[in-house]
């Protein structure tokens, strides 16, 4: 059990911690202090969720249909190109980047944020359900639910570690100049992104 739940963790770990549109969102919503808490819990169980489903055998439909690969490649691709497009409008314009300044999101828009960079991104599936799951749903019967434990401990642990700790570089962040060249690392991280899913 507790080999499982260590593989689990490490695999889990090893894939999330990269520089992704999910954890770039979640680095700027905790730079901006602004609804980190169900940010983090929204993204710890959407992940903790899809591996379960992956270990449970959900990979094996995702890869049997073709034409949802291909709907989430595209529907994944534009909204990441749109939000590039947007942190690249934002970097035009450093003096309204403020991290407690106006224009911040409510609640349900940072939430219905997280979800497209989560549930349209082809990227998570192929992560969280194909390749966690695959492994997970090797281990035997018993030492599963601890493998699944361990993979969601590993991403509760990162998307709370990014989303909470982004505080420490707040000192940093009080400079409009750094919000500008985030979103320039942002827009242009987004903008490659989509154009991999398509290519």
């Amino acid at each position: 059990m507790t080999s499982a739940w260590i593989t689990g963790f490490s695999l889990s770990l090893a894939l999330i911690v990269a520089i992704g549109a999910q954890n770039a969102f979640v680095l700027r919503q905790g730079l901006r202090r602004e609804h980190v808490g169900p940010i983090v819990l929204f993204c710890a169980a959407m992940d903790a969720l899809l591996i379960a489903a992956g270990v449970a055998g959900l990979g094996g439909v995702i890869g049997a249909a073709p034409v949802l690969t291909t709907l989430l490649t595209w529907g994944g691709a534009a909204f990441l190109a749109a939000y590039g497009l947007r942190a690249l409008w934002r970097a035009r314009r450093p003096g309204a980047l403020a991290a407690a300044g106006a224009g911040g999101l409510t609640r349900r828009q940072a939430l219905s944020q997280v979800a497209a960079f989560t549930l349209l991104n082809p990227h998570v599936y192929l992560d969280t359900v194909l390749l966690v799951g695959s492994i997970g749903a090797q281990q035997a019967a018993a030492a599963r639910p601890a493998f699944v434990l361990g993979a969601a401990s590993a991403s509760a642990l990162w998307f709370s570690g990014l989303g909470y700790g982004a505080r420490w570089l707040a000192p940093l962040f009080a400079r409009p100049r750094a919000w500008q060249v985030l979103d320039l690392a942002i827009g242009a991280t987004m903008l490659v992104l989509a154009a991999a899913l398509l290519a």
